[in-house]
């Protein structure tokens, strides 16, 4: 979905000569050209998990980008620095995170640009983040909300697939890191639950800690803001059931023996919802970052809302809108020169909020700034 996303945007924005698709099963690649209608699009056979193919693709590309599960991107990324090419992808596991950072020094010898974490969140909050440190003197608080959500939501879970289902357990499970005063905390993910609030229909919503979603932010800015969390939206209850669902261990990778088989909770739990929670409909994502401290001596508060429906004449999801287009943009910044340094840099780094927010803006993804001045 996402892949679909980005090829789309770039498509219809970018000046790159060439536009390549690539995945590794045929039928999803039909499928791919039949959904984007997009002649310039080319599509081409590759399977992520083999290096020598994505080596042989990557030699070809300026820009590589990343729409596969996170656990391909470290191989992904050794390549196209190898490659001498330039690497964008979604992110969302500190471990491998870590992984691609370590590959920096390599990078700058290649004169490679890899920038890790690049959709919505991680990505687009990083890149709020930036903003809310580079406005105010000091920060004593930056709080990031956000929820890709069904518009009508259907029980038992209230939940679609807006993504990866291995990246949504993914962040359900591993702990969340939380900035705190200099030090930086690892706590359970489905805890802390909160309670918020948006316009019709929305009303009430919940809020609580997940993995991933904060990534580097707590190293980046330790020094530079007090408290740092980062909490997903969801309808009111469904925490509960989630929680409840790890607690019986049904999101555990160690096989189990039943019967004359063995098989893995998790891999019944992934098949289970893949079957049975809906992956079509109308969605929104749900976003708000609170930033709080001080600017011109006086406690300021900057609060930055995205409200983002699908677009149903091209048929992209609001997921797929908030999470592929700031990639898409993010890609277009290395074609105009905007983004030129070597290196291996997370959004916060090396992507400019102000130019992020407008290329957004172009595209209907009408992200709110509001600074709000104490006396």
């Amino acid at each position: 979905m996402m892949g679909r996303a980005i090829a789309s945007d770039l498509a219809r924005h970018s000046q790159y000569s060439r536009i390549i698709l690539a995945d590794k099963d045929k039928t999803t690649l039909q499928h791919a050209r039949t959904f984007l209608k997009d002649t310039t699009i080319e599509y081409i056979m590759m399977d992520a998990a083999n290096p020598q193919q994505v080596a042989t693709a990557f030699t070809e590309m300026d820009v590589a980008i990343s729409a596969v599960p996170y656990f391909f991107n470290t191989m992904l990324a050794q390549e196209a620095i190898r490659s001498s090419t330039h690497f964008i992808d979604l992110g969302g596991n500190n471990d491998v995170v870590a992984a691609e950072r370590a590959m920096a020094p390599e990078a700058k010898r290649q004169q490679v640009i890899v920038i890790p974490d690049s959709g919505l969140a991680p990505g687009l909050v990083s890149i709020i983040t930036r903003d809310i440190v580079e406005t105010l003197e000091t920060v004593s608080s930056v709080k990031l909300r956000v929820g890709g959500l069904p518009v009508h939501p259907q029980p038992p879970l209230q939940y679609q697939i807006v993504f990866s289902l291995e990246g949504l357990i993914n962040e359900y499970v591993e702990d969340a890191m939380v900035l705190d005063h200099g030090r930086i905390l690892s706590k359970p993910s489905m805890t802390e639950l909160e309670t918020l609030r948006f316009p019709t229909p929305f009303g009430r919503m919940e809020a609580f800690l997940t993995s991933g979603g904060c990534s580097t932010l707590p190293s980046t800015y330790r020094t530079r803001i007090q408290y740092l969390d980062y909490k997903t939206i969801r309808y009111p209850g469904h925490c509960e059931k989630i929680k409840a669902m790890l607690d019986l261990g049904l999101t555990d990778r160690q096989p189990l023996t039943v019967g004359p088989t063995t098989v893995a909770p998790r891999a019944v739990l992934t098949t289970l919802l893949q079957k049975n929670l809906p992956s079509k409909g109308e969605d929104v994502v749900l976003l708000k970052v609170l930033g709080e401290g001080t600017k011109d001596g006086h406690p300021a508060h900057l609060e930055y809302t995205l409200i983002d429906y699908c677009d149903p004449a091209r048929g992209i999801s609001a997921m797929m809108r908030t999470t592929g287009y700031p990639v898409s943009i993010t890609a277009q910044f290395l074609e105009s020169g905007l983004i030129t340094t070597p290196g291996v840099f997370c959004p916060e780094e090396i992507v400019p909020f102000a130019p992020m927010q407008q290329e957004l803006r172009k595209r209907g993804v009408n992200l709110r700034r509001t600074l709000t001045r104490g006396r």
